[in-house]
């Protein structure tokens, strides 16, 4: 058994935004080589949550960013939207992100120079939004951070932190959503919030998410979880 299904949808109902097909990981070339992933084989239907668990060293974040298209399979492919990503240039690869994809990490990964609202618009920005300025705020208000938008990063808690990468991984609209142990860093309380509004943005913008994570009440909360140990899948 490879993973487990929490609900009542199937991929047979809707169209499969992520397909990972016999994928396999390995780092360095002969008998040097460590495998890290060995033949994963799943599909997360359009609109649904998935997370992955697994101890430490199990694969979980490199599987995360093969599927992201941060980084390339040695073996197997992997079709996000229907874009094939194994073998594409790296600016493909970040067109497709940009196009599709949004990122939340533990360590919140803002830009320390720019204030919570700069760094909500720099995706917008990117794509050459109109009205970013005002989409940003408004996401900033969603996560309820409204009247902290001017502070810069070093200013803000790790709940704050967090809630400000929420807003910015939905302010390109993104279809597939992938976060890299979201409440890592914050306490119970405040991790509860972040996961909250995470789901509840999912939600309303009808976006797939998939998340790594330790915390099996978090994982439980999802559609699916698939399981990792030792680089394949149990």
């Amino acid at each position: 058994m490879t993973n487990l299904s929490k609900s009542n949808r199937t991929t047979n109902m809707s169209k499969a935004i992520l397909r990972v097909r016999n994928v396999t990981k390995s780092y360095g070339v002969g008998e040097s080589a460590v495998t890290v992933l060995r033949d994963i084989d799943f599909s997360v239907a359009e609109g649904t949550s998935l997370a992955i668990v697994g101890p430490s060293g199990s694969g979980k974040t490199t599987l995360l960013g093969l599927c992201a298209g941060l980084d390339q399979s040695t073996s197997g492919d992997i079709l996000l939207n229907d874009i094939a990503l194994n073998g594409l240039h790296e600016d493909k690869l970040a067109a497709v992100r940009n196009a599709y994809v949004g990122f939340i990490f533990q360590n919140f990964q803002l830009l320390p120079t720019l204030t919570a609202l700069e760094n909500v618009m720099v995706p917008l920005e990117l794509r050459g939004v109109r009205n970013n300025k005002k989409t940003a705020l408004e996401l900033l208000e969603k996560v309820g951070l409204g009247h902290r938008s001017s502070h810069y990063p070093s200013q803000l808690s790790g709940g704050e932190q967090q809630r400000v990468a929420l807003a910015r991984a939905f302010a390109n609209r993104p279809k597939i959503l992938f976060a890299d142990e979201p409440t890592g860093n914050l306490d119970a309380e405040t991790g509860e919030l972040v996961e909250q509004l995470l789901f509840d943005l999912n939600r309303s913008a009808g976006t797939t998410l998939i998340l790594v994570t330790h915390d099996l009440e978090l994982a439980n909360k999802t559609d699916r979880v698939l399981s990792l140990k030792g680089g394949v899948m149990v």
